[in-house]
């Protein structure tokens, strides 16, 4: 999230985060490119009005990058037809208007990972297991799993990749945001946690290990 606002700041991130997204932010259109370009994101809310530069700048700056594809949602009071016109024209996949609802801006996050090309599906599956994006909710075959945001956002990479190895460096960036202290056993502290959760769940489906590359579903 790109804002110098700090109280608006804090009250996106800290409401996606209980949503089960890992949110960085920048407070400068410098600072977001840079972020940008050294991490792999899923996408961007960008205010316009930033202290060193417009935020119209740092999208075409992010659209003529090696991560040009990333969605960016607008969040700003500029509320003319032709700012809006700018915006989209600009590359925005989005633009939202402030003051605005954070359910309405969730839903709109949500919409645009859905998009195709873009990582986000309504409903991923493997054999008994599910996990819905827009109500981040696990799921064995009916039953719900009642899951923390952390334990919802490694249970979704598991689920979505199926057979393949969700990389352990992978996982370690979806969970946790810059500056975050990380120890070296927090991840296999989630994962420990989620196993016992599916075991208690009835499910014949375990997380395997593959030491010192990362973790994947395996049917029993």
């Amino acid at each position: 999230m790109v804002e110098d606002n700090a109280a608006l700041r804090d009250l996106v991130t800290g409401h996606l985060r209980a949503r089960g997204f890992t949110v960085d932010s920048a407070l400068s259109g410098l600072d977001a490119l840079q972020a940008a370009s050294a991490a792999s994101f899923d996408a961007m809310i960008l205010d316009l009005g930033l202290p060193d530069m417009d935020g119209l700048e740092v999208l075409r700056g992010l659209r003529a990058s090696a991560r040009g594809d990333i969605p960016v949602l607008i969040l700003t009071a500029r509320d003319a037809v032709g700012q809006r016109v700018a915006g989209l024209d600009a590359g925005a996949d989005d633009y939202i208007l402030k003051p605005f609802q954070l359910a309405e801006l969730e839903a709109r996050l949500r919409a645009v990972l859905r998009r195709p090309g873009k990582r986000l599906q309504p409903v991923y599956q493997y054999e008994a297991l599910s996990f819905d994006t827009a109500s981040r909710t696990a799921r064995h075959n009916t039953a719900m799993i009642e899951l923390t945001p952390r334990e919802s956002a490694v249970f979704e990479e598991l689920v979505r990749t199926g057979d393949g190895i969700v990389v352990r460096d992978a996982l370690v960036e979806r969970l946790f945001g810059f500056g975050e202290d990380v120890t070296p056993n927090a991840l296999e502290a989630i994962i420990s946690r989620l196993r016992r959760k599916l075991a208690a769940a009835g499910s014949a489906i375990r997380v395997e290990s593959m030491r010192g590359i990362g973790y994947r579903l395996k049917a029993k």
